[in-house]
């Protein structure tokens, strides 16, 4: 039977969504399978947003009609039968999970004792423990402790077991006094700071609730979170006097000197970059005043409504934002309160959730974040200027994955940031061109490329490039990483590597790994990536590294040396190297297991293996293979990738001094992230190994 959790309040407004979604974003990193359920839900087309925000986790696989109990026009119709419809659907859910995440009803229909009463009976009733959620918010302590009280007492009253309780949206300075005065009724106490961020509207919202015309801006932008709102009813110079970060102006339409007042502000350097502009009134700025707000160069939401000034400041006032329609930055804000202020493994053990046997790509990404989080490094990105670097960045920076460098101009880059709505005010920016840092780092790459007939002149031309500068603070112990090449080529990113940092000691070559992850394990491929046709010795040298690779990573190394034929029964130059190769590694390492040359099929399939080589130590059990050129290599890696669903992270680069990583050019956000988090897990490899 799966274990499961439900989620109640006495009242609205607690932020049960963000609660339930940073457990199901602690589960899918120990169990295979999430289950969500949600017992009431509104009548009618518009689906529960709260069921689509936790079944858009990556590791939820439910559908959402599967995750409904029954209407709130059913329970008011025949509130028993109700109750058993819910028991039925929850167990339909419940034999599909391992854990199973339940988000009580959101008192938008019944309010009061009541619908907290019909909580408890259905939570009695699947035989799930309550979270109990109440809003610390405008409370004194006094009335925060009454409230959890009461609730606890009309949940026990109805046969419901009280397992924990979330005092969620406390002010920030008292959330350790919450925990103290409700910490007596001997469950576990959890306290969440109020984030303003996350009930407020984005400017899509807005747009949507004044019926209103985005006639300039970014469409990228319209996902940036209004965090305030000011209505512009006075003078220009008044106006400017309170303009805030992120903030939303409401101005007549027909008041140019206004628009371009706060077009301006918002290009220039010394004032907040704001989140959006409504005109109202129906008024468009004429042809000549947006052709000059165009030219200042910020691609800022410019919508026009109907709505006279009093309606849409009303209208905007009274739009609450919602995480499932919000910015990723609302996303990474609501993970990462919960991670600071709940302890993941004490909630593991209270639920007495085991650790599944498989690995899911998403439990194995999980795993990486969190062992980086565990001793953070400093890398450095030398694409500062990408929206994709800017987005996996804020999500580090938010998640304390890493401290991070970015380089570029820095007011452009945080600029950008700020437009698309991210938090990036904890990295450190670097333009290379003016950086204090040039002039030793040419003098050190002169120094170091002597032997090449570099000069100091040519140095200053060659360091101001992003992956020359970006190597040279790894080189030089400014940062302990890099990651590089959602801009550049393979080339342009670990040529600088292989000049300035160079290959550890008794390793010959530079080579790469794939992470692939498939349904239920890791698998490391090498090479996949850098090296067309190795020879025997450096056929090993890539052997060894992937198994060291694969270790740092988690993955038990049983090293599969492939080739066209299994064991002697074939002969020939490309058998010969694999064969050759095999020798070489277990001379070296013979605390390693290694086979070859072995057939894919003999190295993964049991059966087969029994067949080919049934007293080896790797066949039917290998983790890590060892293709024997790169034309097989990176076509294999990416028929699993596409054949088999499998998620490749990588390429990984192994054989260097310190951790450089490439990245596609195609690379998504989650890719740049966990890239980071592998270079800084191999930096901490580094640093234990010297």
């Amino acid at each position: 039977m799966a274990r499961s959790i439900y989620i109640a309040s006495p009242e609205g407004d607690t932020g049960k969504s963000t609660i339930a979604l940073g457990l199901v974003d602690l589960f899918v990193r120990r169990v295979e399978r999430v289950g969500i359920f949600r017992p009431v839900v509104h009548a009618g087309d518009e689906p529960d947003n709260v069921l689509e925000l936790l079944l858009s986790h990556d590791g939820v696989d439910l559908a959402y009609e599967d995750c409904v109990g029954v209407t709130y026009d059913e329970v008011h119709a025949d509130e028993t039968a109700a109750l058993t419809r819910i028991v039925e659907r929850f167990h339909a859910v419940e034999q599909r999970s391992d854990i199973v995440v339940v988000v009580g009803s959101d008192y938008t229909d019944v309010a009061g004792p009541a619908e907290l009463s019909f909580n408890g009976r259905a939570a009695a009733n699947i035989g799930a423990p309550v979270l109990l959620t109440v809003r610390g918010l405008d409370r004194t302590i006094e009335e925060i402790r009454q409230v959890v009280d009461i609730a606890s007492a009309e949940l026990r009253s109805d046969h419901a077991t009280v397992a924990a309780v979330a005092v969620n949206r406390c002010e920030a300075e008292r959330i350790e006094e919450v925990r103290a005065a409700v910490a007596g009724l001997d469950v576990p106490v959890w306290a969440f700071p109020e984030l303003p961020l996350l009930s407020a509207a984005t400017i899509a919202d807005l747009v949507a609730a004044l019926d209103g015309t985005v006639i300039a801006g970014d469409e990228d932008l319209l996902t940036r979170e209004a965090e305030s709102i000011l209505v512009c009813g006075m003078n220009v110079e008044h106006i400017l006097e309170r303009l805030k970060e992120g903030q939303l102006a409401i101005a007549a339409g027909d008041r140019s000197e206004v628009l371009i007042a706060l077009a301006a502000a918002h290009a220039s350097q010394n004032f907040p970059s704001l989140a959006g502009i409504v005109l109202n009134g129906g008024y468009e700025p004429n042809a000549e005043v947006r052709t000059l707000v165009e030219g200042l160069g910020r691609s800022l939401p410019i919508v026009t409504t109907e709505h006279n000034t009093y309606e849409s400041a009303r209208i905007a006032s009274t739009t609450r934002g919602l995480i499932s329609r919000g910015s990723q930055r609302k996303r990474d804000l609501a993970l990462s309160a919960f991670e600071r202020n709940v302890d993941g493994d004490a909630v593991l053990a209270a639920l007495d959730v085991p650790r599944s046997s498989v690995v899911t790509p998403l439990m194995f990404e999980a795993e990486l974040l969190e062992r980086a989080r565990g001793d953070r490094k400093h890398i450095v990105l030398p694409e500062g200027t990408d929206d994709r670097i800017l987005r996996a960045a804020s999500t580090l920076l938010s998640r304390g994955v890493a401290d991070l460098t970015l380089l570029g101009n820095e007011s452009a880059v945080r600029d950008r940031a700020s437009d698309l709505g991210l938090d990036i005010e904890a990295a450190q920016i670097i333009e290379p061109r003016t950086s204090e840092w040039l002039q030793p780092f040419a003098e050190e790459y002169t120094r170091l490329r002597a032997h090449r007939g570099m000069t100091m002149e040519r140095a200053l031309e060659v360091l101001p490039s992003v992956s020359y500068f970006g190597t040279m603070m790894v080189h030089l112990g400014h940062a302990d990483g890099m990651v590089s090449g959602a801009q550049h080529t393979t080339a342009h990113t670990i040529k600088p590597s292989f000049e300035i940092i160079k290959t550890r000691p008794g390793t010959s070559i530079v080579s790469s790994v794939f992470l692939m992850c498939l349904a239920d394990r890791v698998l490391v491929y090498g090479d996949c990536a850098v090296n067309p046709d190795p020879d025997a010795e450096q056929l090993a040298d890539i052997a060894i590294s992937s198994a060291e690779t694969s270790a740092q990573f988690g993955i038990d190394p049983r090293i599969a040396m492939l080739s066209y034929s299994t064991g002697t029964s074939g002969s020939g130059a490309d058998v010969d190297k694999v064969r050759a190769a095999t020798e070489l590694v277990r001379e070296r390492r013979p605390d390693l297991f290694v086979e070859g040359p072995i057939q894919y099929d003999a190295a993964v399939d049991a059966s087969v293996a029994q067949t080919k080589l049934p007293e080896s130590d790797v066949a039917g059990k290998a983790t890590v293979f060892v293709f024997p050129d790169l034309n097989t290599g990176n076509n294999t890696y990416k028929a699993v990738q596409r054949s088999a669903g499998a998620v490749a992270i990588g390429p990984v680069l192994q054989g260097l001094n310190k951790p450089v990583n490439d990245l596609s050019r195609g690379a998504l956000v989650q890719d740049i992230v966990n890239t980071v988090a592998i270079t800084a897990i191999q930096a901490q490899a580094s640093e234990e190994q010297q």
